[in-house]
């Protein structure tokens, strides 16, 4: 590796760790807000999101030069490729986290409901960890901690589908709350897509580990008439 391609990566890996960093402050803050119906820390977050797509703007665009410019191969190349991946992944855990915050706010302004019983608190906490054990995972290039991710979203995807059950039982006891659970329902959906796209993360950290791409490999090995 040539010393100016070994300087342009290492701005890169700080630059997509400053973002990681944006967007794991937006994420709890989020949550703080749901859990506490802070509409101020609320309107924080969805005031946050343009500097995550700031960034997000910035690393594509560094990364893209350094394609022109450097014409890395082998796992300089993977690596631009990964981050360019884990640069969407995070501006839209960013988008998702701003969209969480926005049905706080659109809660706070309706009649209060008990969230406790919805469970969204322990729901968002799990994709919390999962978004900070992907970036973990990537500062590590460490494939043990991306598969933990992977294993971890069946938790999420188990709670969303409680809470979607929760909101129905709701709906036929008393329609007059339905403006309040079809916020609780899209928080809901927002923070199962957050965790989503934690495991895609995770996915491009084993990518960048070894070169295997495990998105799809199911529908990879159906089309192949094996098994996964």
């Amino acid at each position: 590796m040539s010393v100016l391609l070994n300087k342009q990566i290492e701005k890169i890996k700080r630059m997509l760790l400053a973002e990681g960093a944006l967007v794991e402050q937006a994420l709890q803050r989020a949550v703080s807000a749901v859990e506490h119906g802070d509409t101020e820390l609320a309107v924080q977050v969805v005031e946050q999101d343009a500097q995550i797509d700031l960034a997000e703007i910035d690393i594509e665009e560094e990364c893209l030069a350094t394609l022109a410019l450097h014409q890395p191969v082998a796992h300089d190349l993977r690596f631009i490729v990964s981050v360019l991946k884990i640069n969407s992944e995070l501006e839209r855990i960013g988008d998702l986290a701003s969209n969480v915050a926005s049905q706080c706010l659109a809660l706070s302004e309706l009649p209060p409901i008990d969230l406790d019983p919805f469970g969204l608190h322990e729901m968002a906490h799990q994709a919390q960890r999962m978004v900070k054990q992907s970036l973990d995972a990537l500062v590590q290039v460490d494939e043990s901690l991306a598969d933990g991710v992977r294993k971890m979203d069946d938790l999420v995807d188990d709670r969303h589908r409680e809470v979607y059950a929760i909101v129905e039982r709701y709906v036929r006891e008393d329609i007059d709350r339905m403006p309040q659970l079809i916020r609780i329902q899209n928080t809901a959906r927002q923070i199962e897509r957050i965790a989503d796209h934690a495991v895609n993360i995770a996915k491009d950290v084993i990518y960048l580990a070894r070169g295997e791409i495990v998105r799809h490999r199911r529908a990879r090995a159906k089309a192949a008439g094996g098994s996964v």
